[in-house]
């Protein structure tokens, strides 16, 4: 890969590909999100909340891979906005639950679809045993970085 005592070649570094590959993903999605008046935060955020409604302020940062600050003032903005509801005050703790309005329920389906389009894209050249490999493998790197290879899925025929 590399030379003794060189930095790593970008050319066959994975590592690198990942994130070129990340940074086109994020740049389509901005793309088709922009007419939306989204941004990639702004719809994972809403995301995060059809699936997982009632998520904190730090959870939803967690989950869109952006600070808390950066969350809460995106969710101001929601809110103000008409797109999420919160409580004035937290039921339990500190932590205010955040819900999708039927505005921002709306304004999901509509980014929801543009997304999956990009997605689609994205795999149009892969046929279905590529893309569930490329899936698995994903999720492997993801485990052994993290540090949890016991939640890890067994590794393909072809790997043992």
């Amino acid at each position: 890969m590399s030379q003794e005592g060189a930095g790593i070649d970008l050319e066959t570094s994975l590592g690198y590909l990942l994130k070129e590959a990340s940074s086109a993903l994020r740049a389509a999605m901005e793309e088709v999100l922009r007419p939306l008046g989204m941004s990639v935060t702004h719809y994972s955020c809403l995301e995060l909340l059809a699936q997982r409604p009632g998520l904190s302020n730090s959870e939803l940062a967690r989950g869109a891979f952006v600070t808390r600050q950066t969350m809460n003032v995106l969710l101001q903005a929601l809110e103000r906005d008409g797109y999420v509801t919160r409580p004035e005050q937290a039921p339990v703790g500190k932590a205010l639950p955040t819900r999708l309005t039927p505005r921002g329920r709306r304004s999901l389906d509509k980014a929801s679809a543009a997304v999956r389009s990009v997605e689609t894209r994205m795999l149009a050249s892969l046929t279905e045993p590529e893309q569930t490999q490329a899936f698995q493998l994903l999720q492997n790197m993801i485990h052994s970085l993290r540090g949890d290879n016991e939640g890890a899925p067994p590794p393909a025929d072809s790997e043992r």
